[in-house]
């Protein structure tokens, strides 16, 4: 078992120590299409549980990520879920890129892995794009 209070989750651990540079992963709500060839990490449970940004979180305290992509339908069906991942994202340094529901589903095509949480919510999908520590 491990040590330290990281995450428990196999096949995201794994996902998250193979992230190179530009590497895209996606978390996604539970609706979201997952493009065949991307690997799916599969948390969900339930009807919203877990949610989104408990997964996001957990996924930003080892990802290094210098920028993110969403929807842009999210500001007009999840307005307080949006505000919630700007803050997430700022806090971190991550730039937050809002792009049309098609080319976001187009873009996910590219990723690396795909975690898909139990939430609910309209458009609660974001795609990190992995930096670099040094």
């Amino acid at each position: 078992m491990r040590k330290n209070s990281g995450t428990l989750n196999a096949s995201l651990a794994r996902v998250i120590s193979e992230l190179g540079h530009t590497d895209e992963l996606v978390v996604t709500d539970a609706g979201l299409p997952i493009p065949a060839g991307v690997e799916r990490i599969d948390l969900a449970l339930t009807a919203n549980v877990p949610r989104f940004l408990e997964c996001l979180d957990v996924v930003l305290a080892e990802v290094e990520a210098e920028g993110a992509i969403a929807a842009s339908e999210i500001a007009e069906h999840s307005p307080e879920l949006l505000e919630a991942l700007k803050d997430r994202l700022g806090s971190h340094g991550i730039p937050l890129e809002l792009v049309p529901h098609t080319e976001f589903k187009q873009r996910t095509r590219n990723s690396r892995a795909a975690v898909r949480s139990g939430e609910f919510t309209p458009y609660a999908n974001v795609i990190l794009v992995a930096g670099v520590v040094y």
